[in-house]
């Protein structure tokens, strides 16, 4: 601010001495003659811009007073005179609005003019006169522009920084996405495996008293589970590496291929799957395939560790644009077993209903009202694209008997 107020001094002293120089040259004498009046009125003219930024209106009354002065003194017109005037006009039209601007031009034009013309013999349309109207003009359109190129800098400015708040935003939100989906898929891999890997070493106890010989076979597939685990995990942390990485594996994400070694995995462990299939089957997008595949997976795991149940069922049915899944039990919570959650509780719902949602697809899971328990999962063959709606209104048949 100090630097400013010295910058706003040095104008107007040096537009004083300017002012001075002008209203005492006598150019039909071709002399020069220090009036004293025309100097007052010049140091007050002039010393009123310094206080333009805080006052543009108040400012540029004053320099049009003084200006006014200059015609009743008998000094002739000339921007050099009227310079005051003309900066402050400039300045009023910078730091307010069009509108104000061009007002104050027009009516600091319209006094100046009407004094010359009131207390001079010139007419109307004298050069001077209409000289004057367009110097009062000039600074107001210079100031205009210059009031327009700083709102300008100041919009892109703003929306730089939105645009930089934004991307900050979008890249926490996405973040975050990838965390949920990292923790989903790690809760669908670990949990399924050591639910397996629990049953299976249930199952070995139980063998130690009555059936020792089959303790390597229960010991195997344990093996067998926990390997299958281990892969599944090295696969997932395998996405975090950087996608250069030569050591990033490359394998496969599972999907509904995987299901009838999925189904063997539980049988082994005393749940037997019915799997039926319907519609005509075809390939899935990926994102597809693994959501239906740890649904499927999450699904089952919950009948193992929650109902008491010795079989379930599986069914497929594809439809024009969907796939609908289906698991059933018939089971309830035994003594030794933990109620079933609620609809709606536990992180595996959660994570089946946020991946059915992902893909533009929805999931149901509730009791049964004639026992057990059911998950449904609607998920669309493209991710997307509505399915449900259009498949009712295509006359394609929903119905499935083997459901």
């Amino acid at each position: 601010m100090a630097r400013l107020r010295a910058a706003d001094g040095v104008v107007s002293a040096v537009l004083f001495v300017l002012s001075v120089v002008a209203a005492s040259i006598e150019p039909h004498k071709h002399q020069f003659l220090l009036r004293w009046p025309a100097v007052l009125v010049a140091a007050v003219g002039c010393a009123a811009l310094v206080r333009r930024r805080d006052h543009p209106v108040g400012v540029l009354a004053a320099t049009v007073v003084c200006g006014v002065a200059y015609e009743l003194l008998g000094v002739r017109d000339s921007p050099l005179v009227v310079s005051p005037v003309l900066v402050a006009v400039y300045n009023v039209a910078a730091r307010t609005d069009r509108r104000t601007g061009w007002t104050s031009a027009v009516v600091s034009a319209s006094v100046l003019v009407s004094t010359a013309a009131v207390f001079t013999p010139q007419s109307w349309l004298a050069p001077d006169t209409v000289a004057m109207v367009a110097w009062t003009a000039l600074p107001a359109a210079i100031g205009d522009g210059v009031r327009s190129r700083r709102a300008y800098v100041v919009a892109v400015e703003e929306r730089a920084e939105h645009a930089e708040h934004t991307r900050e935003q979008e890249a926490r939100q996405r973040v975050a996405a990838e965390r949920v989906r990292i923790a989903r898929e790690l809760h669908d891999i670990v949990a399924h495996h050591i639910a397996l890997i629990n049953a299976q070493a249930g199952v070995a106890v139980h063998l130690v008293d009555q059936r020792p010989e089959q303790i390597l076979t229960a010991l195997e597939d344990i093996r067998d589970t926990s390997r299958s685990a281990l892969d599944e995990l090295r696969v997932t942390v395998g996405l975090l590496r950087q996608s250069d990485d030569p050591v990033a594996p490359r394998d496969p994400m599972p999907g509904l291929a995987q299901v009838p070694a999925l189904l063997a995995s539980f049988e082994r462990v005393g749940l037997a799957v019915s799997h039926t299939r319907c519609g005509e089957t075809e390939p899935l997008e990926p994102a597809v395939d693994l959501a239906a595949y740890r649904i499927v997976q999450e699904s089952l795991t919950n009948v193992r560790k929650h109902a008491g149940a010795d079989h379930a069922r599986l069914c497929l049915h594809y439809h024009r644009e969907r796939l609908t899944i289906t698991v059933e039990d018939d089971g309830s919570a035994g003594p030794h077993r933990p109620h079933r959650p609620r609809p709606g509780a536990g992180h595996g719902l959660i994570g089946m209903r946020e991946r059915a949602a992902t893909i533009g697809g929805r999931l149901h899971a509730g009791p049964r009202p004639e026992g057990g328990f059911t998950v449904t999962a609607e998920l669309p063959l493209r991710p997307g694209r509505p399915g449900p709606a259009r498949d009712r209104r295509d006359g394609h048949d929903d119905s499935c008997t083997a459901c």
